[in-house]
């Protein structure tokens, strides 16, 4: 597939991002830098961004579900769908497919209805299955070569934003879901 970047999205894409019903992101790499702060305990400690949590916050706003899928496991990444109103957590998942097609069949969407934010190997399945398959711009080459839109800003650093507007911005719902 073609990549491309925010700045200069073609029409196809913008079509495509239009009919996204459902937006799944990956943890680690994507909602986070990837760094992970272990406590000395059992916690681990998680630094989210607070403008993709905004953003995700407008697409469910805009009728848009929202859903984690994380091969990991951890308590921050509850509290934070807690607050982000995310009810579709699946974490430490072995097989991120098999829990996609659970959404599927849950919500009755299509692929072509599906965007994915991933950065790493274990998302490639995933990115080559759904209609908007997405990476942040510090993502391996693996992922970046599924992907048809990369964003400008590294995991954790904004790109689920750019990932929420987008879609937003291609269905109309922009003006109304960020209050304009």
């Amino acid at each position: 597939m073609a990549k491309q970047h925010s700045s200069n999205i073609p029409a196809r894409i913008v079509k495509i991002a239009g009919n996204i019903k459902l937006l799944i992101l990956d943890v680690d790499g994507v909602l986070t830098d990837g760094g992970i702060i272990l406590d000395g305990g059992t916690d681990e400690l998680k630094v989210f961004h607070v403008r993709d949590g905004h953003g995700l916050v407008m697409l469910r706003k805009a009728g848009v579900k929202v859903a984690i899928i994380t091969g990991r496991r951890s308590r921050a990444v509850d509290r934070r769908a807690k607050e982000l109103g995310i009810t579709e957590v699946c974490q430490n998942c072995r097989s991120k497919l098999v829990s996609y097609e659970k959404l599927l069949a849950k919500f009755g969407f299509e692929d072509k209805e599906v965007a994915f934010i991933g950065d790493d190997v274990t998302d490639v399945p995933l990115l080559k299955r759904v209609g908007l398959p997405a990476t942040v711009a510090d993502a391996v080459e693996e992922a970046k070569e599924a992907a048809l839109f990369i964003t400008r800003s590294d995991g954790g650093r904004g790109a689920v934003r750019e990932v929420c507007d987008l879609v937003l911005k291609a269905s109309g719902k922009w003006s109304e879901a960020a209050g304009l």
